[in-house]
């Protein structure tokens, strides 16, 4: 990735936030790196170099600042924007795909070789995929040695590292520090939540519209799934380790995110599904000013800068909504599915045996840290911290989403819906459950909604709501939509199909912003 050093550096020099996350100063005089925004002296030029990735400047042999903390910067909007195997590549590490897969695995989703992704990788983001995710580890490490009170070696397992060494070697490295001393002065305060809940600040680049953001999922929430209550949005995920559920308040600056996981090594991907739910690191100010252009936009623009598009934390989950939605109002949908809901199963807690999910085993031990895997875990992945226990009576209070496997055992008396639209629905789960669709962040766009299309049942509405909120296109339409032309024609805009098709391609490339405004309008 080419960076231009005048621009960046005028970035430095304003300590401008909006270029957070887009690249990364290093300043060779100190063996650091920072955010562009970082509060300190602005480095002379000689001694700056500017990096793609955080892993980049880890590979330079920098460490990160303790004063403005780089890695917890608001990710890059382009791996939002691209839909490139680069863009693909970086929403599946930061799902934590290289940690439960290796590179081969992630490899394999993509549908290239290990050496070519290498190289794609290394020559956009000056990091390959081990070093990208070893960064991401860091992080995670970081998070869980200053917000819980787990042992270190704990800690080591759950954040992905193999050994306890690597782990104080990567620590070292990156924060120019032992892992113990993170912790020093912290005192490690019992969260509100208890000994399971992690709270954590979610940054993203403002401004953020909140109440459109909770406004649109409070109108879809399904009981027992989330809600929205106070300013807050409560979920149940379904993660790769087990269930989770997660709080997300919006405030100045950065969201609150508390999580309560059955598994500690969930909380890299349960952080990248909330950020990628709540849209956090989109550029807002490059979406308005595109969007503003446009007088028949500028006024509700100005009125409400920072309008997001709130996507999915489950691609199957948003599927199965947009199915269900088809040619009904949005009270009949909730109605279908939460009838629907009382007939699947929920999922099973976590691995373990605890008697909840607050309860904290020690799984790993100083003289088990030399092993891969530890000895107590039935698929010796590594696990650490909350064990799951009867989330049935042990609390609980949101479920995930049940999965494709669990719909296909449904009888057809559960569906409560039309024939035609339940046989589409089974369609989709067989699709889902064989791997013909993917309809994660990481999936190929346009493979998706072509497979999805070349389903019955599922249209050009359907298949551009689910690249717009489950796959994160920024650029899906949806001029068919009834709402969305009721929008237009109240700002004054083309209402019909094709009229208004052809007027959005000024909006580009954030016209699934721009639905989200005349979803707004109307």
């Amino acid at each position: 990735m080419e960076l231009d050093f005048e621009r960046c550096y005028r970035a430095v020099d304003s300590r401008d936030q909006r270029f957070d996350g887009w690249f990364y100063t290093g300043v060779t005089s100190t063996g650091i790196y920072c955010r562009p925004s970082c509060p300190a002296i602005t480095p002379k030029r000689r001694n700056v170099r500017f990096f793609p990735s955080a892993a980049a400047a880890q590979g330079a042999g920098l460490r990160a600042c303790r004063r403005c903390r780089p890695d917890a910067a608001p990710g890059s909007p382009q791996w939002d924007v691209r839909a490139d195997v680069v863009g693909r590549a970086m929403r599946l590490i930061a799902d934590g795909v290289v940690d439960r897969d290796g590179v081969p695995g992630l490899a394999a989703r993509l549908g290239y070789t290990e050496r070519h992704l290498h190289r794609m990788l290394r020559a956009e983001l000056g990091a390959g995929p081990l070093a990208l995710a070893r960064a991401q580890r860091a992080q995670t490490a970081r998070t869980l040695i200053e917000t819980t009170g787990l042992g270190l070696a704990e800690v080591a397992f759950a954040a992905g590292f193999g050994s306890v060494r690597q782990f104080n070697d990567t620590v070292r490295q990156v924060y120019g520090t032992v892992p113990s001393q993170l912790r020093t002065g912290r005192g490690n305060p019992p969260t509100p939540g208890g000994a399971g809940t992690i709270t954590l600040r979610l940054a993203y680049r403002p401004p953020l519209h909140a109440a459109a953001l909770l406004g649109f999922l409070a109108a879809r929430t399904l009981p027992g799934l989330d809600e929205v209550h106070d300013g807050t949005y409560r979920r149940g995920l379904r993660l790769p380790h087990g269930p989770a559920e997660v709080a997300l308040t919006p405030t100045p600056g950065y969201v609150v995110a508390t999580l309560r996981l059955a598994d500690l090594r969930d909380l890299a991907p349960a952080v990248a599904r909330c950020r990628r739910l709540f849209d956090l690191d989109a550029d807002p100010e490059a979406v308005d000013q595109t969007l503003a252009a446009d007088p028949a936009l500028a006024g509700v623009v100005a009125a409400e800068p920072g309008v997001r598009v709130p996507r999915a934390v489950d691609g199957f989950e948003m599927a199965l909504r947009a199915i269900v939605g088809q040619q009904v109002s949005l009270s009949a949908a909730r109605t279908t599915l939460t009838r629907l809901l009382t007939h699947l199963p929920r999922p099973a807690p976590g691995p373990g045996s605890g008697s909840g999910p607050g309860d904290q085993e020690v799984c790993v031990t100083e003289s088990a840290s030399r092993r891969r895997k530890p000895l107590d875990h039935p698929d010796g992945a590594g696990r650490c911290g909350a064990a799951g226990g009867d989330a049935g009576a042990g609390g609980w209070g949101v479920w995930g989403f049940p999965g494709a496997e669990e719909v296909l055992g449904l009888p057809d008396a559960a569906f409560g819906m039309p024939a035609a639209r339940r046989e589409t629905i089974r369609a989709l789960a067989r699709a889902v459950a064989a791997g013909e669709v993917d309809l994660e962040p990481g999936g190929d766009r346009a493979e998706t909604v072509r497979r999805l299309t070349a389903l019955p049942g599922i249209g050009p509405w359907t298949a551009g709501y689910l690249a717009m909120r489950a796959l994160g296109d920024p650029d899906v339409l949806l001029p068919t939509d009834l709402a969305v032309r009721r929008g237009a024609a109240a700002l004054g805009l083309p209402a019909t199909p094709t009229t208004l098709d052809t007027y959005a391609d000024r909006w580009r490339p954030w016209r699934s912003y721009a639905a989200i405004r005349l979803w707004r309008a109307a």
